[in-house]
């Protein structure tokens, strides 16, 4: 632990001396070398993250490097509601079994395979994760995994990774999927219109080459459970396992987040046809159907609040976030920007391109929240290049979540999922074991990616 401090010291100051004496001021030099002292701080020390955000974000208004109303200006306090609305909302789907419900039904799949399971296994772990959030998603795959896995008495390592992978792809699809898509959307203007006809059907696209990928990678495990399938027959036991009950309540909290899922969906129509700012609707929904549920079930209110609300999580997004705006403030990120203008030389592919595979490798290091809150303000400093960002935005997305893939830390699903794993079978995943996969279905899909971003006109 200690060489690892005087490492991040070492680098961080290292770092600030660099870019001083080479092309910042003062307080430039100053903002990179706290903002990357706490992303190493996240890094090295990842239970101590928020410690490091406290810490950092002291400094700079110490140092005067920003001030109070420009630390409340850059927290992004739009994104820290919407997700605690957001959160409020999955943990009433919690509380009234609604996951519960959907893993009964899962595990009564008709006419099972094992390719037919790895079908059904990607598309309902991309399609959960992009309707909720991948943590949440993740928890609830994988405990359906264990169930189907357990009765046929096959390994369920090779499936939870291969729902892991799917996750991270989903979670690109909409805004809800991943906190980097509601940032993005409330830095860059994007709608949730904008996510469902662009970032959706690449977000496909990318799945189904990795259900392809992941077909081929683990065809022995696959035919193992195909195997297995014939002698147990039809999965009668499976079968006659207890439902979840589909009682008044669950019908309840499901009409309520329909109901918030579809003004999220149009939100861009009604501000227009209201005549409110943008975004209005999309962060005040989640808050309008959190209101509600604590009036519904005001005498959990508290607990749905303190209990289901991630507070250390929102704090270090918050503080992260601020930190990441002074890169912006002090004119930081204007210098880092012209100068990859002028190496990119106006070409847009290429620049697309690198933004993607940037995002992309950091992610598979480095907490892609993380990462994309010190990309946004690089992309934003673009615009004063006049260069077309749009598809810059699609490629900090989509590098953001196939990135997570790489690596077993790459992403908080991963992390989530790895831990339940080992909990509940004491299996402890090896780096290599991971990232031989990882790596395959994070470039194939970065690649899938990038063509798409630099040749489709839709994303111009």
């Amino acid at each position: 632990m200690i060489k690892k401090f005087i490492l991040l010291i070492a680098i961080s100051v290292g770092l600030g001396f660099l870019t001083r004496y080479t092309c910042l001021n003062y307080t430039q030099a100053m903002s990179v070398s706290i903002f990357s002292a706490s992303m190493l701080g996240t890094l090295f020390f990842w239970d101590f993250r928020l410690s490091f955000a406290f810490l950092g974000t002291s400094i700079l208004l110490l140092t005067k490097t920003i001030d109070m109303p420009h630390i409340v200006e850059f927290s992004s306090l739009d994104v820290i509601l919407f997700l605690v609305g957001m959160m409020v909302l999955v943990g009433l789907l919690k509380e009234t079994g609604f996951f519960s419900w959907l893993v009964s039904q899962m595990i009564r799949i008709k006419g099972f395979t094992g390719k037919k399971f790895v079908f059904i296994l990607c598309v309902s772990s991309a399609l959960l994760a992009c309707a909720i959030d991948e943590v949440t998603s993740i928890i609830f795959i994988v405990a359906a995994i264990f169930e189907i896995c357990d009765y046929y008495k096959v390994e369920s390592t090779p499936y939870v990774i291969i729902s892991v992978l799917a996750t991270n792809i989903g979670s690109a699809a909409t805004v809800l999927g991943n906190p980097i898509g509601i940032l993005i959307a409330s830095k860059s203007g994007l709608t949730f219109e904008d996510f469902i006809m662009k970032a959706f059907p690449l977000a496909m696209v990318c799945l189904f080459v990795t259900i392809f990928t992941v077909t081929i990678w683990y065809r022995k495990s696959i035919k193992h459970l195909d195997s297995r399938i014939k002698e147990k027959g039809d999965g009668e036991k499976i079968k006659k396992l207890p439902q979840t009950p589909f009682n008044k309540d669950l019908k309840i909290s499901l009409a309520v987040f329909g109901t918030t899922l579809f003004f999220i969906s149009l939100h861009h129509r009604l501000e227009l046809f209201l005549n409110l700012p943008p975004n209005s609707v999309l962060f005040a929904m989640p808050l309008i159907a959190s209101g509600g549920i604590m009036i519904w079930k005001k005498h959990r209110a508290r607990k749905h609040i303190e209990q289901d609300v991630e507070w250390w999580t929102l704090l270090f997004f918050l503080l992260l976030f601020a930190q990441a705006g002074t890169l912006k403030y002090t004119g930081a990120t204007d210098v880092l920007a012209n100068k990859l203008v002028a190496l990119a030389s106006s070409n847009l592919s290429f620049l697309t391109g690198l933004v993607l595979w940037i995002a992309a490798i950091g992610s598979s290091v480095l907490d892609n929240v993380v990462l994309v809150a010190a990309l946004i303000p690089v992309i934003k400093s673009f615009q004063a290049c006049n260069v077309n960002v749009q598809p810059l935005w699609w490629a900090l997305l989509f590098g953001g979540c196939l990135g997570g893939n790489i690596t077993l830390v790459g992403s908080t699903a991963n992390i989530v999922a790895l831990g339940i794993l080992e909990k509940e079978k004491n299996i402890r995943m090896t780096f290599l074991r991971w990232f031989g996969v990882g790596l395959t279905v994070g470039i194939i899909t970065t690649i899938v990616a990038w063509a798409a971003l630099s040749f489709l006109p839709i994303y111009r």
